[in-house]
């Protein structure tokens, strides 16, 4: 760079960059659109003259203008008209060289331009901020003009006309007032930048223009340039204080995609990926590298593999078809449950890991809160934040019942919608969800249905794709096996087993196939077709369980897709479809199985109740009704008497049935020793 461009004036240098054919473009663009700024790529400002770009970083308040003064100039050549019309022009910034963590922005960047990456946790409502107030003089009448900085608002020190010169007395007069919007939005560190054992840190960041307002929402993850400003609170009686905050007057908002393959993939790492996709073993390769170090439970892993990937999401005219699964996974004490969830919000993109007994329904969806100026304010929870990802939660059924019921309407709409203090919002929850529960009397009944081992509600249960129960059952040579797996883990401090893709290597590849959309191939409908239709015309017949309902079709579809999408095909083939079958079948024995009469059955999960469980509460509440017709209220005695030789229900079994429909609320003991129906 010659010696006469480091001394020209700063606005020439900006002048004659507009100049390039780019920018004179997006000067004609803006002009169209109607609006008052355009965005500047810094690192071609720093290609071009690299000493205005190092000027611009360490006194933004002072070049700022020069450049703004120059996009200006270059607008009156382009759109005279329009130039004339909105008077001044504002030039945005993006992209500086590196973003400055959260927790590492202090004193020596105040007045320096800066930008710093987070997720958006908080937004303000849009308000107006007065930048020149006129006041009119009560004595005489004379106009003042006043610029503002600062949180209050300030009058004029004295009556501007010179016969008057009055220091008192002044009205504001709104009308005659500039006025910006300007919103207060808050940003935080994101999870995966967070050393360990800290707390995550925030910064209030201000948009202070329309076209800035409301460009991000709560979860959603920003880069953001401005100037760090430091401000100090004022004190009625005592002053201002000595120590600052700090918050950033923004000058642009660049909101990341929220997709996954924000994971920055080299060329070398893309070659890798697609070599590995072409190995006909690598849904076995995928499978050993989720959590090499827990030992066995192939078919868990198998859906967690599913779950990474996920299927894809449909989106027609009136409504919208998800392609996140999500699995439950029921288990005794100490068989690594935790330990996968843990995994699985480490591996992901973007996963969250929570645990139900800490875990609030606003800390999961959205809080509303009040903020320092008596308004109100939306805060992304945990789900919201793990939009397009995973989210783990532990300990399911430790949550409280009211808190719970937060997750329905994200597992099947996949939103999060709030209608707290005035705020009425529906957020997008896009989250695949893998939960751990243990069972409610500390071990798994293999007697009991899975909705009286489980204190999770039905509604819930049924919103599962796939549900896995992990029984601690002894048996001599697979005890073998995992003590010498967990003791050898104990003595080297290295997994016995080596994952065939490394860690890093292995998310950046979830994230890749995670832009393939793959299709059903004829082949794979027919199958999936006849065992939906085999499965349901088993229950065809009077008196049979329903064995599958459109839900499972669904969740097949999913699991298919998500197959398919591991070995980055577009297609879903015949082979993909049989894996689907026989993990839903897995999943289906395991949870659907009705204890007393053997078959597969669907109300299981979708009702709590199996349905030889459902004919005999029918025929105990047919009997009941029968006999109040003969005598009012019904003999217990007789009732128990009645159903063991007419119906052959077994007095252990009929006293257990009668609690359950008292429990209910079906029936209700007007006094001892009799019943009747509610």
């Amino acid at each position: 760079m010659t010696e006469e461009t480091l001394t020209a004036d700063p606005e020439t240098l900006f002048l004659d960059f507009f100049k390039l054919d780019k920018y004179r473009e997006r000067l004609s663009v803006m002009a169209v659109s109607g609006k008052k700024s355009f965005v500047v790529d810094f690192d071609e400002l720093l290609a071009a003259e690299t000493k205005l770009a190092q000027q611009l970083l360490d006194n933004p308040d002072e070049y700022f203008e020069y450049a703004n003064r120059a996009a200006k100039a270059q607008l009156q050549i382009e759109e005279p008209e329009y130039a004339e019309e909105i008077g001044n022009v504002t030039v945005r910034f993006l992209g500086l060289p590196e973003a400055i963590p959260l927790r590492i922005l202090g004193s020596k960047h105040i007045g320096k331009l800066v930008m710093l990456e987070g997720i958006a946790v908080r937004a303000s409502p849009a308000r107006p901020l007065v930048m020149e107030a006129a006041f009119k003089c009560k004595w005489c009448g004379a106009m003042s003009h006043v610029t503002q900085s600062g949180p209050f608002l300030t009058a004029p020190l004295a009556c501007s006309a010179p016969e008057c010169r009055r220091k008192s007395s002044f009205d504001f007069i709104q009308e005659e007032s500039t006025f910006i919007d300007s919103q207060d939005v808050r940003i935080q560190e994101r999870p995966e930048d967070l050393p360990p054992g800290q707390l995550p840190r925030w910064l209030d960041i201000k948009l202070l223009e329309r076209d800035l307002v409301d460009a991000a929402r709560p979860g959603d993850h920003v880069s953001v340039v401005g100037v760090a400003r430091a401000v100090a609170a004022t004190l009625p009686r005592v002053g201002r204080l000595r120590s600052f905050t700090l918050h950033l007057d923004t000058n642009h908002i660049d909101v990341e995609s929220k997709e996954p393959d924000k994971v920055l993939i080299t060329p070398e790492e893309e070659k890798q990926i697609l070599e590995l996709a072409k190995d006909p073993k690598i849904h076995n390769m995928v499978l050993r590298s989720l959590a090499p170090s827990v030992y066995g439970y192939e078919h868990i892993k198998e859906a967690i593999m599913y779950l990474l990937f996920g299927g894809t999401a449909k989106y027609f005219p009136d409504i919208r078809i998800r392609g996140d699964l999500n699995v439950l996974i029921v288990g005794d004490p100490g068989t690594a449950k935790s330990q996968l969830l843990q995994y699985v919000s480490k591996i992901a993109p973007r996963g969250l890991y929570t645990s139900g007994r800490g875990t609030t329904a606003a800390g999961l969806t959205a809080a509303v809160l009040r903020d320092k100026s008596g308004g109100m304010t939306l805060e992304a929870g945990a789900l919201v934040l793990a939009d397009k990802g995973i989210a783990s939660i532990d300990e399911m059924d430790k949550m409280r019942k009211e808190d719970r019921v937060a997750i329905h309407e994200v597992m099947e709409q996949q939103t999060v919608s709030v209608a707290k203090a005035g705020i009425v919002a529906t957020l997008n929850a896009r989250t695949a969800i893998l939960a751990a529960a243990n069972p409610t009397l500390g071990r798994y009944d293999p007697y009991r249905t899975v909705g009286e081992n489980i204190s999770l509600p039905v509604t819930i249960l049924s919103r599962f794709d796939l549900i896995f129960i992990l029984r601690d059952v002894p048996e001599k040579t697979k005890d073998a096996q995992m003590t010498e797996h967990i003791l050898n883990l104990h003595r080297t401090g290295v997994s016995p087993v080596e994952p065939p893709i490394e860690a890093d290597l292995f998310r950046k590849y979830v994230s890749y196939a995670k832009k393939i959309k793959p299709v059903l191939t004829q082949e794979a409908m027919d199958r999936l077709k006849d065992f939906y239709l085999l499965m349901r015309a088993a229950s065809e017949t009077e008196g049979t369980p329903v064995a599958i309902t459109a839900r499972q079709l669904e969740s097949l579809v999913r699991l298919a897709e998500a197959r398919a999408r591991v070995a980055l095909r577009d297609k879903v083939t015949l082979e993909d479809a049989e894996r689907a079958i026989d993990i839903m079948t897995t999943s289906l024995e395991q949870v659907g199985i009705d204890i007393s009469s053997h078959q597969f059955d669907i109300d299981i999960i979708m009702t709590g109740k199996p349905k030889s469980l459902r004919d005999k509460l029918s025929m105990i509440l047919g009997l009941i009704t029968s006999m109040e017709k003969e005598t009012g209220m019904v003999d217990k005695e007789r009732l128990m008497e009645r159903l063991q030789t007419e119906y052959d229900i077994l007095a252990g079994d009929a006293e257990r049935l009668i609690g359950q429909l008292l429990k209910e609320g079906t029936l209700f003991a007007p006094r001892d020793g009799f019943i009747k129906k509610t």
